[in-house]
């Protein structure tokens, strides 16, 4: 399916129009239509994460419509689960969940698609998606073959992967392979669902749900991406110069020995949680949303992003990185 001068559907609720966008459902429509499309080239998922910063991308870009999803294979303990890429990420998690397939539900409705999911490395209370990819399926677009990429050759870290990298644009994901358990075990490590009983993917899953849109927008409602920033990684001593500054700073363990610091409480104790500048603003109920009020530009929030940043940097010493990816 392809479209000349198409408006792409983004959930800041930006005008933003593509020359071309092409909608592919396998491998091999997609390998037709390469040749003759205009670079460069942009592959979206749901839109959810992205900022347009042109109201025009001047190349070509494209989606992926796949939204098959099936068994291919498991054993005693776990089960083997293939899904387009194309497929609503939630709708992937409520089909685990109805089948008694443990692993997905603390990562439920977080919005985007099966694909963006894998690239961005999504995770949420406690999980990331990477802990239950076995592998991904992708198209080379320079060679024109499929590749099937094992999950340790993806070079998963926090909101980042090979696919986010200059190296790695070049493979548009066509499907993922889950590996997702058979049998009750829960991740539990965020605070709220230790006050579960006799937790069940169900329970699990709700309380996931109202925690979520009691804190975030909804994105039918609210223009936004949401969590705009991802939370920074510092090392230790740079935690321990900090906490003494600030006792009640909130902090996560990450990976070789570093300090995740909480983005969104940083951004609070600026005054910027409910803040507006222009059309943009910060969400009143998470400083780590921005929003588009109503008719913002991208310029609009791009500035109220980096007076954040400046802010944030001359306060705590910390430089906050967008999780959101800027299309200019």
């Amino acid at each position: 399916m392809i479209y000349r001068d198409k408006a792409i559907y983004n959930t800041f609720r930006l005008e933003a129009r593509a020359d071309t966008y092409i909608e592919y459902s396998s491998a091999e429509e997609l390998a037709r239509e390469l040749p003759g499309a205009r670079r460069p080239f942009l592959h979206v998922g749901g839109g959810s994460n992205l900022l347009f910063a042109c109201p025009r991308f001047e190349g070509t870009v494209f989606h992926n419509a796949a939204v098959d999803i099936e068994v291919i294979g498991g054993d005693s303990s776990s089960v083997l689960v293939k899904a387009g890429g194309g497929l609503v990420w939630d709708k992937f998690v409520q089909w685990c969940i109805a089948r008694g397939y443990y692993g997905a539900e603390n990562l439920s409705l977080i919005p985007g698609e099966v694909g963006a999911a894998a690239v961005q490395n999504i995770g949420a209370y406690g999980a990331e998606v990477k802990d239950i990819i076995e592998s991904i399926e992708a198209f080379d677009v320079e060679t024109c073959k499929i590749r099937t990429f094992g999950c340790s050759e993806c070079a998963y870290g926090y909101r980042s992967s090979l696919f986010k990298t200059s190296e790695g644009r070049r493979y548009f994901v066509l499907g993922v392979v889950f590996r997702l358990g058979l049998e009750p075990r829960f991740n539990l490590s965020y605070g709220p669902l230790r006050e579960l009983d006799n937790p069940t993917l169900e329970s699990v899953r709700a309380k996931i749900v109202s925690t979520r849109k009691a804190k975030l927008p909804d994105p039918e409602e609210v223009g936004s991406a949401g969590s705009f920033f991802m939370n920074p990684v510092v090392g230790q001593d740079k935690y321990n110069s900090l906490v003494a500054s600030y006792p009640d700073m909130p902090h996560y363990p990450a990976a070789d020995g570093m300090v995740k610091l909480s983005a969104g409480w940083m951004i609070d104790q600026c005054g910027f949680k409910g803040f507006s500048r222009g059309r943009a603003g910060v969400y009143e109920r998470q400083a780590l949303v921005l929003v588009n009020r109503g008719g913002a530009s991208a310029g609009e929030i791009i500035s109220l992003s980096e007076e954040i940043i400046s802010a944030v940097s001359e306060k705590f010493g910390v430089t906050l990185r967008p999780e959101v990816q800027i299309v200019k």
